[in-house]
């Protein structure tokens, strides 16, 4: 080894007496240390003694300039004398001791001279204990720096050395305590774990931490880190299963767990948890645990550590632990593919959809058990969510789009102008001429629309009946129960003799018909309004209270106004009376008076329904007659006199027209109400500790107490006959059988317990989110809760504030029609129900996961409902339509043309909005005509009903009087397709159409008969494009379910580029900043919007969306997607409050009043002014922009989200659909999730 020549630092003395010292020592380097060993002893130990004594010592020796290390790495290297190098190593441990940068040693090759020096010493007779002793302290100082240090042990044979001198030291506690911390170190690598296991070392670890003793804690700890290090491999833990060592490490937890009360050995006890969990991964240790009564001992331990904070890392292990080890059920289905099929018109040949149906019954859902899945699963299941975060980051990096080529607009269209010429007709005001109208009419504005008769023309084609919402106010009890299984049948509908003992209840009345119903004044039904109710409550009171602060739209809506009552042609029954359902504090005049059932069509259907909604349902036609009366009648507030684009006989006229896979006959009653917004703010549910871990464990408790649990099925949908399973026990009665409802099972599993299983996407096998359904027959004060139990998504905003929204229907007649967040005691977490590889897109080893929330009702007797955002339906949006066409003036130009017909056989709207010319002179018929295009979209996701809300607030913006919406018409011309799915809205899918696929990612290639509305909607794009009238701004409006704020997605060469760091010239990066400027407008003006949130990266995996086709294919600079939060906010104005209808309709109104700002940009005739205004707005330039915080990689559609989750820890699942964002602050050690508890949660929100 060459000398190393001494330098002193400037600043340090020439003359210090350590760089002395240091001087003489590399003058007697080399050969000196064997000739002259005396001078070497006196000069190491002068050198020890003056670092230990003073502190500046040390830093000269480490300082910058100092070739002080290297000299003593040299003479360590060199000498042959046991206490020159003791010496030299206690100074090298001085050195690390007072914390220098490890990283220097380890540079200068420290690692590998003390294992030289450990092999050396391991070869004498009688080897230093001292020496080695010193030297294993050193070695696991260095190891955790050293990334080869695992490599480097095995190439030198110093694991052998190790474990010898273990297995001699067993009682010599002072030695054995370094040489276990450097085993810690060693068996971090797989390869020396494997090698120490086949040495005997697994065996050897149970004998230093076995039997039970205070005594040396700290070694038992080291022992146990090792161990727990050697047991991840699956060799050394079937090793430990064969050696019978399962309920060896189960009796010592055991014992740990009950001497140490004042947990002040918590690390210990966590060890002996780790060594299980790692067992555990494998399935031959998941056998023996459960047979060693491991899921009874953690369960009772685990319980008793509850309430105790500090415990939380030992209760999340344990949790793990036995969540692993519960027997993996497959979900309570027959298939997990959808409940209903649409047969296709022709057969898939390759894809997901092909795959599902081309393999054999029951093959759909097998359970993956293999051990190399699970150890892939266990070994990253302790990963934080920030890393990840991390790993989805490099992902992302790699689906950002690299191909320059495909970065910039094509330059030739796809399709011939002959074939597109035939959506010329879409495009009537591009060529009117208004010659034939009379501008001075007060009807020559507006132009007519289809859409009356496009409804009238489904609703004639529509033969099946409807169920018109019927409140009866039966108690579960007088619920007519079915006398066999027959009556279930709908070949049974037609019945008119009903049975005896049923002969006087309204099941034998003449079917209502929709013409009888007809307006009466409120004094023609005072007689009606005084009919004893059923539960003997008085007759019904006014709402004409004085009102209460924050409460005009209720008082409103129960103010005195109109009534309406149905009456059947040949009278009512005998006795010529009803029931009235009355309720305190409502009144009948302002109501609509329904009686039930109201049946459309004049046949009988049987109404599937919740609690006391089931009068008249041909599942029961025996039952216990109720008290005073024989028909229910319901007092509806008149919500069309508050709400301008809601009429509940329209809807029902929708209804008829709307065509369903499982012919949907009833209308759902928030449907048919409507839905006023709350006055009062929802803020956040702030997350109570503990509330995960109490779930789990009660759900693990369902192993361990199985003569507790019901198993009792309450709804199902693969009974098509009749989905309502009637009982005589109190169970919840539970109802999905109308448009866009989902909910496939209902099983009780307790008295007040319900696991909920949701229908996936029609033609698929997954795609469980979205739920819609009814609940009945609830007792008021009890508390419910209600279990999710196959949702797909890894992470969801439920674990960060998000409520379920439910519609109670007393709520509703008593003046309050709304949707409100409800729910306490949520979370959201991993089950033990394992998904198939079919159904996670081949990916093993996945598992559903579990939304649980409570509810305590206030109502008797009441019907609820239960969504995962506020419903909007196929049938709403056509009734707002038609309802927005009576906003028209003449002054507004309002065309609705059919686009298309779906699959199943729905009409999808196209609407044309702008203003009238100002008369038919050639110059104002000109700039009629030559107004830019604004072309926007919406729900091709059926789950997110947010971007419906958003799109209604966009068509009354549109439609309204203001000023601004007039510039706004004059400066536009919208062609807007409001619902781009609407079979998959009709159906409750989440995601997909009929064809079982994502609409938004058929852009680049659609098929005319399997995604017509995606080819007919891009037919009229490349319509534009050939007539060189490419919109200005192009907006698909989506939802986010793991985000919170509203966002933009965008395309950006540069901003791609930048993120890929791919090369590229100036004129490929040439670009104008202009596709920022609408964001930018909207983060200024919008409360719920953020900047910061936006993304403009384009996306290999996106490369068949909706934004990026239409900015590649059709060159549309400012193509977006908008995405709105289905949570809520976490800055501006609503920070801190969840979203509601509100907000998002104040969102599409604030899109439009940003529309008139770029207007005003736009028209600059100067280009360059227009760049540097949008520059001024934007606040940056491009090279502020390459730093911005803002480009991340993102989906458009359902990235993950930033915020961290506790159950993270339990799994490494990666969302299929999601892809990525970034995360700080990652954790080196992955230890630390163990640590990871409700009480940190609760903090990093």
């Amino acid at each position: 080894m060459n000398k190393p020549k001494m330098a002193a630092e400037k600043g340090v003395p020439s003359n210090s007496k350590v760089q002395m010292l240091l001087g003489q020592l590399e003058r007697i380097n080399g050969e000196g240390m064997v000739n002259d060993v005396e001078a070497a002893r006196q000069v190491t130990a002068k050198i020890l003694h003056l670092i230990q004594t003073q502190e500046k010592s040390g830093k000269e020796v480490m300082s910058k300039g100092s070739s002080g290390i290297e000299v003593i790495l040299s003479s360590l290297e060199n000498t042959r004398d046991d206490q020159t190098t003791l010496n030299i190593l206690y100074i090298l441990s001085e050195l690390l001791t007072a914390g220098h940068r490890m990283g220097v040693f380890v540079s200068k090759g420290v690692t590998g001279i003390l294992f030289h020096i450990l092999m050396t010493t391991s070869k004498e007779l009688a080897p230093s204990e001292e020496l080695m002793l010193q030297l294993h302290s050193l070695l696991a100082k260095v190891g955790p720096k050293d990334r080869k240090f695992g490599l480097k042990a095995r190439l030198s044979g110093a694991l052998n050395v190790t474990v010898n001198l273990m297995k001699h030291s067993l009682h010599n506690t002072k030695l054995l305590l370094p040489c276990l911390q450097v085993l810690r170190v060693y068996s971090t690598n797989l390869v020396n774990s494997v090698s120490l296991g086949k040495n005997g070392v697994v065996e050897l670890m149970f004998k230093i931490v076995t039997p039970y003793s205070k005594r040396n804690t700290s070694l038992i700890k080291v022992a146990l880190d090792a161990l727990g290090s050697l047991l991840k491999s699956k060799t050394n833990a079937r090793r430990a299963v064969d050696g019978k060592h399962v309920p060896v490490l189960l009796a010592m937890y055991m014992d740990w767990h009950r001497n140490d009360t004042r947990h002040r050995h918590m690390l210990i006890r966590k060890g002996f948890l780790i060594c299980l969990r790692n067992i555990t991964n494998i399935k031959l240790g998941r056998k023996v645990f459960n047979e060693a009564d491991g899921m009874r001992i953690l369960f009772n331990s685990s319980t008793e550590c509850l309430p105790v904070r500090t415990l939380d890392p030992l209760v999340s292990i344990a949790s793990l632990i036995m969540r692993s080890c519960f027997p993996k059920n497959r979900l309570p289905l027959p298939t997990i593919k959808s409940a209903f099929h649409y047969q296709l018109p022709h057969k898939h040949v390759i894809g997901p959809v092909a795959q599902l149906y081309s393999q054999p019954a029951g093959v759909d859902d097998v359970v993956d058990d293999s051990d190399d899945n699970e150890e892939t699963e266990a070994d990253t299941e302790n990963d934080t969510e920030n890393e990840e975060d991390e790993k989805d980051h490099n992902t992302a990096n790699e689906d950002i789009e690299t191909d320059l080529n495909k970065l910039h607009p094509k330059k030739s269209p796809d399709r011939p102008f002959e074939e597109l010429r035939v959506y010329e007709r879409f495009f009537l005001e591009l060529s009117e001429d208004f010659q034939g109208c009379n501008f001075e009419c007060s009807k020559s504005g507006s132009t007519t629309s289809s859409s009356s008769t496009t409804s009238s023309s489904a609703s004639s084609r529509s033969s099946r009946p409807i169920i018109v919402p019927t409140a009866q106010a039966l108690s579960p009890k007088h619920v007519p129960k079915a006398t066999s299984q027959e009556d279930c049948y709908p070949t049974k509908v037609q019945r008119t003799q009903p049975s005896p003992s049923a002969s006087s209840t309204p099941a034998s009345q003449a079917p209502l018909e929709l013409d009888t119903i007809h307006r009466i004044k409120d004094q023609d039904k005072k007689e009606e309004a005084h009919i004893p109710s059923p539960d003997g409550l008085a007759t019904l009171s006014s709402l004409t209270r004085p009102p209460s602060q924050g409460q005009r739209i209720e008082q409103e809506l129960a103010h005195v106004l109109d009534c309406v009552s149905l009456e059947e042609e040949g009278g009512l029954n005998a006795e010529g009376g009803t029931w009235g359902v009355k309720q305190a504090g409502t009144s009948v005049n302002g109501t609509r008076l329904i009686q039930s059932p109201l049946l459309l069509g004049g046949i009988v259907t049987r109404r599937v329904g919740g609690g006391g909604s089931n009068w008249g349902s041909d599942c029961g036609s025996e039952g216990t007659e109720d008290e005073g009366g024989e028909g229910a009648v319901l007092e509806v507030p008149d919500t069309a006199l508050l709400l301008s684009l809601h009429d509940p006989d329209l809807y029902v006229e929708m209804v008829k027209g709307t065509h369903s896979v499982p012919q949907y006959a009833e209308v759902a009653y928030p449907d048919y109400f409507g839905h006023i917004a709350p006055t009062f703010r929802e803020p956040h549910l702030e997350r109570v500790y503990g509330v995960q871990s109490s779930k789990i464990f009660q759900d693990i408790e369902r192993l361990i107490h199985p003569n507790d649990i019901l198993d009792k099925v309450v709804y199902d949908l693969d009974i098509r006959s009749c989905p309502v399973i009637e009982d005589e026990g109190e169970s919840l009665k539970f109802n999905s059988q109308f448009e866009s409802g989902n909910l496939r099972k209902a099983v009780q599993v307790r008295k007040y317990e319900y696991d909920l299983v949701l229908n996936s996407d029609i033609n698929t096998n997954h795609y469980h989110q979205w739920f819609y359904f009814e609940v009945s027959g609830m007792r008021v004060g009890t508390t419910y809760r209600f279990n999710i139990i196959n949702c797909e998504k890894t992470n969801s905003q439920y674990n960060y504030g998000m409520q379920v929204l439910m519609y109670s229907v007393q709520e509703a007649i008593g003046g309050r029609p709304r949707w409100v967040r409800t729910g306490t005691d949520i979370c959201y977490y991993k089950n033990h129900f394992p998904r198939s590889s079919i159904a996670a897109g081949g990916q093993k080893g996945k598992s559903y996961y579990t939304l649980t929330f409570s509810k305590t009702f206030s109502h008797k007797d009441d019907v609820c409902y239960f969504a995962y955002h506020y419903p909007y339906t196929y049938s709403t949006l056509k009734m707002h339509l038609s309802k927005l066409e009576a906003l028209k003036t003449p002054q507004i130009y309002i065309r609705q043309d059919v686009l298309c017909e779906t699959l199943g056989g729905n009409s999808c709207p196209l609407l044309t909005i702008t203003a009238m010319p100002e008369s038919n002179s050639n110059d104002h018929i000109c700039q009629f005509r030559n107004r830019p295009l604004i072309f926007l979209t919406a729900r091709v996701h059926p789950g997110e009903t947010n971007a419906s809300w958003v799109m209604k607030g966009t068509l009354e913006f549109l439609m309204g009087t203001s000023p601004l919406a007039a510039n706004l018409r004059e400066a536009y011309i919208f062609k807007i397709v409001p619902m781009l799915n609407p079979d998959g809205v009709v159906n409750g899918n989440h995601r997909c159409s009929l064809s079982g696929e994502d609409l938004n990612r058929q852009w680049q290639n659609p098929n005319p008969e399997l995604h017509p509305t995606i080819y007919h909607t891009k037919s009229l794009l490349q319509y534009l494009a050939h007539i060189q009238r490419a919109p200005l701004v192009f907006c698909d409006y989506h939802g986010h379910s793991r985000k919170k704020n509203v966002f933009m997605y965008g395309c950006s060469v540069k901003e791609t580029v930048w993120q890929s760091n791919i090369s590229a010239t100036s004129s490929d990066l040439q670009e104008d900043l202009g596709y920022r400027a609408l964001p930018k407008i909207l983060s200024q003006i919008a409360p719920a919007f953020s900047m910061a949130s936006c993304s403009f990266v384009v996306e290999r995996s996106k490369e068949s969306a909706a934004r990026v086709v239409v900015w590649r294919e059709i060159g549309v600079q400012r193509s977006y997607t908008m995405e709105s939060s289905l949570c809520g906010c976490d800055q501006g104005k609503y920070k801190g409050l969840q979203i509601g209808t509100r907000e998002l309709e104040e969102m599409g109104a604030q899109f439009c009043v940003a529309l008139l700002r770029l207007k005003r940009l736009t028209g600059l005739r100067n280009h360059q002014n227009l760049l540097d205004l949008e520059s001024d707005i934007i606040g940056t330039q491009s090279k502020v922009v390459s730093s911005c915080s803002t480009t991340y990689v993102m989906e458009e559609d359902e990235p993950s989200f930033l915020e961290a989750i506790d159950y993270s820890a339990e799994s490494n699942d990666e969302d299929p659909e999601a892809e990525n964002e970034h995360g700080s602050g990652v954790h080196k050690n992955p230890d630390h999730l163990d640590q990871l508890s409700d009480s940190e949660t609760n903090h990093r929100d």
